[in-house]
């Protein structure tokens, strides 16, 4: 029997005339609506026609979360009086509730993803509600851009509305009209009761999350948060955090509390999760929640929400190639949601663990997935979509080009997209997998490799990774989850037959597909992957049969599944717990970085492996290195079947610790496998290394004497004041054109001593305009001495500014003007000396300085050189270098 009270008591019943007047009119709209409103259970089945009013539809509703999704449906079937998997069902992987009769059926954004590949068209469905768009989540977004697309394309009558409680609205509105205008914003009014809101930062400050890293004192604050809510007010208290982690940690920390502890969570298990989403039974109530609480669930009786302020959300760290999640401040939309949570059903209040201060500072919305995410599934799923670029579809923000070209990189060295970064077979089998395209690759050739089973056991395992307890040791979480009972084992074997049936569909055979245009680039960096397939053809392998190590050990089967799917994390051993990865980032075991108290990898048979697959990584706070979480032993024979596309062979000629090492190396990505002395390097090589080393080194290597140091200063002075064709003789310049003015002499170094040996003067000369013939004027423009009136020959300092020409002011009587040099465009400046060579005066006007300025430099020196001549007019007086007496001796 339908609940028709509960619907009638639904606020967003106001808004759904008008919803119906847009989805009938332009087949679009976007519904804004508060959490509690109905949004997510009524709309869609008035939209389905299931309450009596309208015809009869059949509805799709996307929610961004299993736990999300299984909730609407169980509330909506309830609303009708039944069973999920009636009139209402859901799909989320793994699992569905679905029948002939179902009208309105949910599922998470990535079941729809798929079924849009398999089938644009939608057929048999009318209206679909993407739920919690303001979520931002790569896979909503994805949904709404191909959506769009089959409405421009092949499905006009397709009804779309895009749902959230807060949001961009006007953004979506843009989106989703297309060229025809903005789509009608729909507003629901709801029920709102006042929440207070109270700050409790903590007393002392805490370190700032990072990575999946948050300080215990923050989480211990929390605890305490939550101890005073339940002593200063009534109802059930649900707090935020932003993982199961921290949850766990809280939990521990509640121990002893008057009331019951409940944890939900993506991973809690489905009586769990509906043991909180019904309500207590007169037991007071302490929910421990992740963001899946903030607006997909309603969690009844709560009056009291503690946020922590956290979330966590995916980020990829393109310069060392690690896609994880990371911990972040929650934004302010997020804040108002989760507070909402307290106003429900009764004022409420908020006890936010921050300080109100820092509130403006926090983003004002949660930053869309597709700009930070990894990109590699949303490449894979564009590619299938026939838009490798995602240049055609309606996205409220386009991806990231560095992102999505990396991405496609990837997908190319998989063997999933061809060189234009098409779809192939393979690569449409793997989006139909439900997995990251890394993962279906180790499943497709792990499969060929062991056997489906034990392939799809372990990417099951990568797929969720394992609770800590379980350790870091790959193979022996594999061991841990077939023996277990906890929730994880359970996900982990539904998962496991879940991958074990796509698995096994027939398609295309395991390897990456060959002669399609979409072999596995030779020179990939990090991200790239390469078919095991091709062991056979290396050596490398036992062999090309399909399950040919089907009875290979769990430690070898873990090794390889998992050196497949992160072909350029497989790493080597460099000191005690210390890898290098392929990638070229360094790694440690967990406990092995400096003043992390325990030895590197205590416990862990990872700790004395030679090689190591790196199945998951985090980077510490102020660390270059990588941080191993769960790794499996394997050997160099399988890291270079699983990253044969990293693989390299050939001479490297380098400059190192001054002198040319010339050696034939292989290396797998930027790990050196072996090497040996070249007798005979390519003599561009040897060149090439020898100026590398130059330009590591500088320019100080080679020998540069004063009079070598002069022509640079004399050269740079005409580069400055004339410019062409004169040289730029900077350091940069030099470097850059080091073949032009060191060749011959380049040519014969081998080492530093060699280099310091080479005349550097000599070598500028070939720089010069020789073939304009201006060289032959360099003299004239930029002389490097001045003969002075006394007719002595004075050097031209050209290391300022401007040059300077210093010579005592005797030498100069009888000379009227100051020299110009650059075809008189640049004055001298002259520095006039006193007998005893010091300075006197400085001037670039020597007539303003006889008329000016002589008489108080005569009356200040001459008392004190009274043996040189000082005369009274000094434009008269014969020039010398020498005393009064010596000049009248002749």
């Amino acid at each position: 029997m339908i609940a028709r009270d509960a619907l009638a008591q639904l606020p967003v019943r106001t808004a759904l005339p008008a919803l119906r007047e847009a989805l009938d009119g332009a087949g679009t709209a976007v519904l804004c609506a508060p959490p509690g409103t109905g949004k997510t259970t009524l709309v869609p089945l008035e939209l389905a026609g299931l309450t009596g009013a309208g015809p009869r539809r059949r509805v799709l509703v996307a929610e961004p979360r299993r736990i999300a999704a299984r909730a609407a449906a169980r509330r909506m079937a309830w609303l009708l009086g039944e069973r999920t998997g009636e009139q209402v069902g859901f799909t989320v992987r793994g699992e569905r509730r679905a029948g002939p009769r179902t009208a309105v059926e949910v599922v998470t954004t990535g079941v729809l993803l798929q079924r849009l590949q398999r089938d644009p068209e939608l057929a048999g469905v009318d209206v679909v509600v993407l739920d919690e768009c303001h979520e931002r989540h790569l896979d909503a977004d994805t949904c709404a851009a191909f959506l769009l697309d089959v409405r421009e394309t092949l499905r006009p009558e397709l009804r779309l509305v895009a749902a959230s409680a807060t949001t961009d609205a006007q953004g979506w509105a843009r989106l989703l009209g297309g060229s025809e205008g903005a789509a009608q914003v729909v507003e629901a009014a709801g029920v709102s009761h006042p929440v207070d809101v109270v700050w409790a930062p903590p007393e002392r400050p805490v370190r700032p999350a990072h990575g999946l890293r948050v300080d215990p004192a923050l989480l211990t604050h929390v605890a305490g948060v939550v101890r005073r809510a339940l002593r200063e007010r009534s109802g059930d208290v649900l707090c935020f955090l932003p993982g199961v982690g921290e949850i766990g940690r809280v939990a521990g920390e509640l121990a002893g509390v008057d009331a019951e502890v409940l944890q939900v969570h993506g991973r809690a298990p489905a009586e769990v999760q509906d043991a909180v989403l019904a309500g207590g039974d007169c037991v007071r109530r302490v929910v421990l929640a992740t963001s899946v609480a903030e607006s997909s669930l309603t969690v009844p009786g709560v009056r009291v929400v503690v946020d922590s302020g956290l979330a966590r959300v995916p980020r990829m760290d393109h310069a060392r190639g690690l896609s994880a999640l990371t911990t972040v401040r929650a934004s302010r939309a997020a804040a108002r949601q989760r507070a909402g949570r307290a106003g429900r059903e009764a004022p409420g209040v908020v006890y936010r663990c921050w300080a109100e201060g820092e509130d403006a500072r926090l983003p004002a919305f949660p930053e869309p997935e597709i700009k930070v995410a990894d990109l590699t599934a949303f490449a894979l799923q564009t590619a299938c979509w026939g838009d490798p670029s995602a240049s055609g579809l309606a996205l409220l923000d386009p991806p990231p080009g560095g992102a999505l070209a990396a991405a496609r990189e990837v997908l190319t060295a998989i063997g999933a997209v061809d060189g234009d970064g098409r779809a192939m077979p393979r690569g449409a089998r793997m989006a139909r997998m439900g997995v990251h395209p890394r993962l279906a690759r180790a499943l497709l050739d792990g499969a060929a490799e062991v056997g489906v089973k034990r392939a799809a056991e372990v990417v099951a395992l990568l797929s969720e990774e394992p609770p800590r307890a379980y350790g870091d040791d790959l193979a022996a979480a594999w061991r841990t989850a077939r023996r277990g009972g906890d929730g994880y084992a359970a996900r982990w074997r539904q998962e496991a037959r879940r991958l074990v049936s796509v698995g096994a569909e027939p398609g295309v055979a395991p390897g990456v597909a060959r002669g399609s245009g979409g072999g596995v680039d030779s020179g990939g960096g990090a991200g790239s992957g390469a078919a095991v397939g091709a062991r056979a053809s290396t050596g490398a392998g036992a062999g090309t049969n399909a399950g040919a190590n089907a009875g290979a050990s769990d430690d070898v089967v873990a090794g390889l599944v998992a050196a497949l799917a992160f072909p350029e994390r497989v790493a080597r051993a460099r000191g005690v717990g210390g890898y290098l990865m392929a990638s070229g980032t360094g790694a440690e075991l967990a406990g092995a970085g400096p003043g992390n108290g325990a030895r590197a990898g205590d416990g862990s048979r990872l700790r004395d492996a030679g090689w190591l697959a790196v199945a998951v990584a985090d980077r510490p706070v102020a660390s270059v290195s990588a941080r191993v979480r769960l790794a499996a032993v394997i050997d160099e024979e399988t890291a270079r079947a699983a990253a044969q596309a990293l693989y390299s062979s050939g001479e490297e000629v380098g400059w190192s610790d001054g002198e040319v090492v010339a050696r034939t190396v292989t290396r797998l990505g930027a790990i050196e496998l072996s090497s040996r002395p070249l007798s005979t390097p390519d003599p561009e090589l040897l060149r090439n290394a020898v100026v590398s080393g130059l330009r590591r080194e500088g320019l100080g290597l080679l020998r540069w004497s004063p009079a070598a140091q002069a022509l640079r200063q004399r050269m740079a002075f005409l580069h400055r004041e004339v410019g062409a064709p004169w040289p730029d003789v900077s350091d940069a310049a030099l470097l850059e054109r080091a073949w032009d003015w060191l060749g011959v002499e380049l040519g014969r170094a081998r080492r530093r001593a060699d280099l310091e040996r080479i005349d550097a003067g000599q070598a500028l000369n070939r720089l010069l305009p020789w073939a304009t013939g201006d060289a032959a004027r360099f003299d004239a423009l930029a002389p490097e001495r001045i003969e002075v009136p006394s007719g002595s020959r004075i050097r031209v300092d050209y290391g300022g500014e401007q040059p300077v020409l210093a010579v005592k002011l005797q030498e100069l009587f009888g000379w009227h003007e100051s020299p110009r040099v650059a075809d008189g465009r640049v004055p001298v400046l002259v520095h006039l000396l006193s007998p005893a060579g010091r300075p006197a005066a400085v001037t670039a006007d020597l007539a303003s300085f006889w008329r000016d300025g002589y008489r108080s430099v005569r009356a200040e020196l001459r008392g004190r050189y009274p043996k040189h001549p000082w005369p009274e007019d000094p434009t008269t007086a014969e020039p010398t270098r020498h005393t009064s007496a010596r000049l009248k001796r002749g």
